[in-house]
């Protein structure tokens, strides 16, 4: 089971780029980048919320889950 995180998708829904949200959001792009390619382990609230603002949707908008393997140990945190 995974938590993922939508934000390609609702990026091509606003039609918003990678460059244009990190510097609203106030993020780097690299850190952006690893959010968007679900290869984050965590994100903070306030990211989120920021996101949230930006791309005027809700944090359920931008998360779901997903059935599957267990999170191993080494991703726990």
């Amino acid at each position: 089971m995974r938590i993922m995180l939508n934000l390609d998708v609702m990026m091509a829904k606003k039609r918003i780029s990678l460059g244009e949200l990190s510097s609203r959001v106030g993020i780097t792009m690299a850190n952006l980048s690893i959010l968007k390619n679900n290869k984050a382990k965590a994100i903070r609230f306030s990211t989120l919320e920021a996101l949230c603002r930006e791309l005027d949707c809700q944090p359920g908008d931008l998360l779901s889950y997903e059935e599957g393997d267990p999170i191993s140990e080494e991703d726990k945190i």
